[in-house]
């Protein structure tokens, strides 16, 4: 009896949650998990725009191809999840390398073109996805054997932890590489001043051809670790690179913590709206994100603007 009487108390000293209150938590932490992913999504959209001024409409074309080869190395070639990662990340940087190269004779003379070519690269590659791996898709087993972790009747998955580790992580990378790095601190040279960077010897096409590494790597990242989590097929990187983009939009477009802010806010707007509006919920979403955007344009952060004129 005096057992029992103890698990009693145990219990009543830690309540379950409400029923709306678990799912408020449940959608909260649905809206961070993808919210964290098209952080990274909007960080490579702006990593590219404020060293060369440039919006990368391929980008969203780039997370496709991210998470295929992430889920191809980790399915058909068995290789560990976070190894197969890396390769996507490696094989992206490269197709960034190419994009950039293919763009750099038209910098300073015809951007129009290079917005238009930036266009036909996604194409180009939703097309090769098509032919690589068909139209059908396919989805992507976890990698997390581990169930959800119970808080108090709020089920976490414990890929959700995994992911916005993993989206921390490489933001944090990143801001060291940008601060404590030579090639880093070119390319906030360049990013605020692209005359004066020249005139103090900086190679500024070395610098645009490193963002669009990083942001196709960042792109990878983003499309490896939300294809557990989606069905990965050829036309996903279109809706992702839209809330990306809308992502960084929010934020301030061409800063990097407010690309950070802008998809984890993104996330849970969401998140929250397919949790109450369902079938409606895009429509929702970006109906609120217009208005916000029309409140203040130039985003939370402020538009990191870039003159190549």
């Amino acid at each position: 009896m005096r057992r029992r009487s103890a698990c009693s108390r145990t219990a009543r000293s830690y309540p379950r949650p409400r029923a709306d209150v678990q799912v408020f938590l449940q959608t909260l932490i649905g809206g961070v998990t993808f919210g964290a992913v098209y952080a990274l999504v909007a960080m490579g959209f702006s990593i590219v725009y404020r060293t060369m001024g440039l919006v990368n409409f391929a980008h969203g074309s780039v997370v496709m191809i991210g998470a295929y080869a992430a889920s191809t190395f980790y399915m058909a070639s068995k290789l560990p999840f976070a190894v197969a990662v890396l390769v996507a990340i490696t094989v992206t940087a490269l197709i960034g390398l190419v994009i950039e190269r293919f763009l750099r004779p038209l910098e300073n003379k015809d951007f129009t073109l290079m917005l238009i070519g930036t266009i036909g690269f996604g194409a180009v590659l939703e097309a090769g996805a098509v032919l690589v791996w068909g139209a059908t898709g396919h989805a992507v087993p976890s990698p997390v054997a581990t169930g959800p972790i119970d808080l108090a009747g709020v089920r976490i998955p414990t890929y959700s932890l995994l992911v916005i580790a993993v989206a921390a992580a490489a933001t944090g990378l990143l801001a060291l590489f940008l601060q404590r790095t030579k090639r880093g601190a070119a390319m906030q040279a360049v990013a605020m001043d692209h005359q004066a960077a020249t005139a103090v010897g900086i190679h500024v096409g070395r610098s645009n051809a490193m963002a669009f590494a990083i942001g196709a790597g960042l792109a990878a990242l983003a499309g490896s670790l939300i294809g557990p989590m989606l069905y990965v097929n050829p036309t996903m990187g279109g809706t992702l690179g839209i809330k990306g983009f809308a992502a960084a939009m929010l934020g301030g477009f061409g800063s990097m913590p407010g690309a950070i802010v802008g998809g984890l806010a993104f996330g849970l707007l969401d998140s929250f709206a397919a949790g109450n509006f369902q079938e409606y919920s895009e429509l929702v979403t970006f109906l609120v994100f217009a208005v916000i955007v029309m409140i203040r344009p130039t985003g939370i952060f402020g538009e990191t603007t870039v003159n190549r004129a």
